[in-house]
């Protein structure tokens, strides 16, 4: 580096990083205003000033504060204070089915994280706990390997119970639609998040949609895991918690929506490929795609929300499903957990 170029950078850090340091902790003095002492103000916030609310959230949650926000985000924070105890019974007293197959995936679970990395460590621990307690907690769905994506993430945030209260919230419902039927038998949500991506890609890309029909492209190839894991499995941390924000805000249309702005970030290069490069252009998207400032600006201008409710109810229509008492309902379920 020459002299000029050495003296630049000390400039830039000599006078930048103090305004940086500045605007973030500005930033955390607002968030902890909005939210109050442990959450206690967040509810009135949210009433108030919903508007104010979510533009702070798709600009980030402060990372010192993400592990709380996402608990009050989630209504996570409700069904802990109404289930205590029921968290150590699950992972004491009870014994899953699934113990074997938890164990056999924990290592595969965020390898290259170091709070993961040590075998039998505090990480991994904490990880199979979380699943164990789900496993038990609803027998219907056990554990999916994907799931331990989702508590992983959690676990980088917040405690064991806090992680596990906030994915019983994530797949039952709480307050947006419930998540379980991702890992149910069959994975019917899997299949209708697909058919309405697809539909997503000819309706907002008709170039890139026609060439992936011509090249027999569809999304099973390669966005199976965006709704399985919310992107949690193979896109860089500081994009996933960006997303994640969103997600638990405002749903699971944040990951339609940041899935069609990828393939527009990217259209022109795609429309070119052909199948086998395609493949690994899909899952292996250039790192300007990756900035969550150029992204999600993309991804939030993409209006999708009616469209998708439509296209919801062709896919069910078009595959019989009738609803009944008892079946997998998407609308939000907050459950009564102690008798389970």
């Amino acid at each position: 580096m020459s002299e000029y170029k050495k003296c630049g950078h000390w400039f830039y850090l000599y006078f930048h990083l103090p305004l940086i340091r500045y605007r973030e902790e500005r930033r955390v003095r607002k968030w902890r205003k909005m939210i109050g002492v442990g959450g206690s103000d967040w509810k009135h916030y949210l009433r108030r000033k919903p508007h104010v609310v979510k533009r702070r959230i798709r600009k980030g949650i402060p990372d010192c504060l993400r592990g709380l926000v996402w608990q009050l985000i989630s209504g996570s924070r409700d069904l802990l204070l109404m289930n205590p105890g029921v968290y150590e019974q699950l992972v004491i007293y009870e014994t899953s089915a699934s113990e074997l197959d938890i164990i056999r995936d924990i290592s595969r679970t965020f390898p290259s994280h170091v709070f993961f990395q040590q075998r039998h460590g505090p990480g991994q621990r904490s990880l199979y706990n979380v699943l164990k307690a789900y496993s038990v907690f609803d027998r219907d769905v056990g554990y999916v390997q994907g799931m331990g994506f989702l508590a992983g993430l959690l676990l980088l945030y917040m405690s064991e119970e806090d992680a596990f209260w906030l994915l019983v919230a994530l797949l039952k419902g709480a307050v947006h639609a419930p998540m379980e039927g991702l890992y149910l038998a069959g994975l019917p949500l899997v299949q209708q998040y697909l058919f309405q991506f697809e539909c997503s890609v000819r309706e907002h890309l008709p170039k890139l949609g026609e060439h992936f029909s011509y090249e027999m492209i569809n999304p099973s190839m390669y966005a199976s895991q965006w709704f399985i894991t919310v992107f949690s499995y193979s896109f860089p941390f500081h994009l996933a918690l960006r997303i994640w924000d969103v997600f638990l805000y405002e749903g699971v249309k944040i990951v339609f929506k940041v899935g069609l702005a990828l393939l527009k970030y990217c259209h022109d290069d795609l429309i070119k490929l052909p199948f086998e490069k395609l493949i690994h252009a899909l899952k292996n998207f250039p790192e300007g795609a990756m900035n969550p400032d150029t992204l999600l600006p993309l991804a939030y201008s993409i209006k999708i929300s009616k469209r998708l409710e439509e296209l919801k109810q062709e896919y069910e229509k078009k595959n019989g499903k009738i609803r009944r008492s008892g079946e997998l309902s998407e609308k939000p379920i907050l459950p009564s957990v102690q008798g389970n």
